[in-house]
């Protein structure tokens, strides 16, 4: 079976206004799988980033980088933003591309 060739930029939270985390990839549901299995090792799986709560999906590779860099300049509230414009309850948007729901899935309120 071939493999899914699909350039997205993503944001994965570990919580609702948790810690976020902004990647790119050719395949999300494999690199989504990836994170929520702790299979790469670094931030996400030190600080359990692991709820897919947006994505954008682009024609070229590099249009998905010049987005993801761009993202990652961003101020935190400017990410809060684009992830509520679209998902407001900070829902598993890993559900809606083929992924058992997380047990940890169920967005918490805000401190604030």
């Amino acid at each position: 079976m071939r493999d899914i060739f699909q350039p997205c930029v993503y944001i994965l939270a570990s919580r609702r206004h948790g810690t976020l985390y902004i990647g790119v990839t050719s395949n999300l549901l494999a690199r989504v799988a990836q994170h929520r299995e702790g299979l790469i090792p670094g931030f996400t799986k030190a600080y359990g980033v692991t709820l897919l709560v947006w994505y954008e999906v682009h024609e070229t590779m590099e249009a998905a980088i010049v987005r993801e860099k761009r993202l990652k300049d961003w101020r935190r509230a400017w990410k809060i933003d684009l992830i509520e414009a679209q998902n407001e309850d900070w829902a598993d948007l890993g559900t809606a591309i083929g992924l058992p729901r997380l047990a940890s899935a169920v967005p918490k309120e805000s401190m604030t």
